[in-house]
């Protein structure tokens, strides 16, 4: 079922579980902003997307001895970047909250932006097994 999802949504439901995870890595560091010596992280869109859609990214594949084991969007500290900041505090904290916030907001203008390609994709599915309303 899984296979065929993939194949009607392509790679938003990917994606939308990317930004998904961005979002909470974003407001963890928003959270925060305060830790001494604690490093902003990011999510690599872009390295999660191209491991996702088996793209080859120029680093060594991953085996795993059972598929399924390990997913691309899974919460490993490999997806993660650290976040190089535009002006480090004296306390080693590298939040930054106006970038962050920043971040956050656009971060949540792509995921709605992909839940809407989802909702859309799910309407013409259903408008085409209704037959266009035609009864």
């Amino acid at each position: 079922m899984s296979n065929l999802l993939d194949n009607v949504f392509g790679l938003s439901g990917q994606a939308l579980d990317v930004w998904q995870r961005r979002s909470e890595v974003i407001a963890s560091n928003i959270a925060n902003a305060d830790t001494p010596e604690y490093k902003a992280r990011d999510v690599d869109f872009r390295q999660v997307l191209q491991q996702a859609s088996g793209e080859p990214s120029g680093a060594l594949a991953l085996s795993t001895p059972t598929p399924g084991q390990m997913t691309s969007t899974s919460e490993s500290a490999d997806s993660l970047k650290y976040r190089v900041p535009l002006q480090p505090s004296m306390d080693g904290n590298t939040v930054d909250a106006q970038v962050e916030q920043s971040a956050f907001a656009s971060n949540m203008v792509h995921y709605q932006a992909s839940l809407s390609f989802i909702n859309s994709t799910i309407q013409q599915l259903r408008l085409a097994i209704n037959g266009g309303g035609q009864s």
